[in-house]
């Protein structure tokens, strides 16, 4: 364990909590991140690193160059955006914001690299060759870094790899969690209309009712999983909404059923096959019973693919800050899904979790909470990144 360098970072903590949790009182949705990009921005440039603003938008880049030139060049990014949610933390920095959080600890991952920008700033001796600072917008919609992507991040800041982290809760603090290869899902919704005559709920007979399509179609759509796709490969299909009819007249069968939700796969083959299946299988239950069905697939996400080599090169800077047994190099793919997927398929790279402890709630409910214990080892990861990658 590097406790020379862990020390350095927890001399730091005080200042960086401070502007976590000033980000985690002001918390802004996706494509909405004026101020938070705009304290970034600052502080970057107080602590002489080079700023660029507005990239895709409201992503900022910060270039930091060493004192011995290098050939070398690596990107850490980290996302700024925060959830529509109400906060209900008994907290003296709760959100200033009604109905928006920071409950994916956002706040935290903005703090992280602000703190390794700082650290190397001052330490520029201390690797070869130029980083780069992404701060990226709008991860939670998943279009953030396409924003970036498109306003030509890697051509106006070229990168030879980029990294990025996540707090993680359940996992210890100072512990990290990585794999090689497909690590998050890719994320799409869906929506399927079902449209029928409706009637009077004492004579179905004389309407054609939709919501009997619906209960045939929400058993049928899990067989989609447990049927049609591999036993080996992994998905997930869920409901999130359905919306018809009203509770003022209970008397009516609604004429239209809206419903949707989420599919996560790793593979287009997988999501190429729930998206016919599901769309064959709305239209049969529909036809079966004299009704019409509509559907919408949104792909929304690619899956994650961590490229060997640096995950190896992320797993060996885990392991010099904190030791080899606080780092899982085969942790198990999630479901879940994170937009730096995007970024990993123009650049090699790799995305690690890090550790937020046990006592902080869970991801995206209403009393999450980043744990600042975990600042120093994620802002210690970022400067173990550098300096591995980034040899004289």
């Amino acid at each position: 364990m590097d406790e020379t360098l862990l020390n350095e970072i927890r001399k730091m903590q005080p200042e960086l909590a401070l502007i976590r949790q000033d980000i985690h009182a002001h918390p802004e949705t996706a494509m909405n991140e004026t101020r938070t990009a705009t304290l970034v921005a600052n502080k970057l440039r107080e602590w002489g690193v080079t700023v660029t603003e507005g990239v895709g938008d409201l992503g900022v880049v910060g270039m930091l160059t060493s004192n011995t030139p290098g050939s070398r060049s690596i990107g850490l990014r980290a996302d700024m955006d925060a959830l529509e949610l109400i906060e209900k933390n008994d907290l003296p920095y709760v959100s200033t914001n009604s109905g928006v959080m920071h409950a994916c600890g956002h706040d935290g991952h903005t703090t992280m690299l602000l703190g390794a920008a700082k650290y190397l700033a001052e330490n520029r001796d201390s690797f070869c060759g130029v980083v780069y600072f992404v701060f990226q917008p709008a991860e939670e919609k998943l279009d953030g870094a396409i924003r970036m992507i498109a306003d030509k991040l890697f051509d106006r800041f070229p990168m030879d790899a980029i990294y990025g982290q996540h707090n993680w809760p359940h996992i210890g603090i100072g512990q990290f969690a990585i794999r090689p290869g497909p690590m998050m899902a890719a994320a799409d919704t869906w929506t399927v209309m079902f449209r029928g005559t409706g009637g009077h709920g004492a004579a179905p007979h004389l309407a054609t009712d939709i919501t009997v399509v619906l209960a045939q179609f929400l058993l049928s759509l899990q067989t989609i999983v447990s049927r049609n796709i591999s036993p080996i490969d992994t998905a997930v299909i869920s409901v999130g909404a359905i919306h018809s009819g009203s509770f003022g007249s209970l008397n009516v069968l609604p004429s239209e059923i809206c419903i949707g939700g989420t599919a996560r796969s790793f593979t287009n083959e997988v999501r190429n096959t729930i998206e016919r299946r599901m769309t064959e299988l709305a239209h049969g239950t529909a036809n079966n019973f004299g009704c019409t069905a509509e559907v919408q697939y949104n792909r929304e996400g690619i899956p994650l693919v961590n490229h060997v080599q640096c995950t190896e090169k992320a797993i060996r800077a885990a392991e010099s800050l904190v030791g080899t047994q606080n780092v899982n190099g085969n942790l198990a793919p999630t479901m879940g899904a994170e937009d730096f997927a995007s970024m990993l398929e123009q650049r090699p790279g790799a995305y690690i979790i890090v550790g937020n402890g046990n006592e902080f709630g869970k991801l995206h409910s209403p009393t999450y909470n980043f744990n600042d214990d975990a600042i120093p080892f994620g802002t210690s990861y970022f400067i173990k990144l550098v300096q591995l990658e980034l040899q004289e």
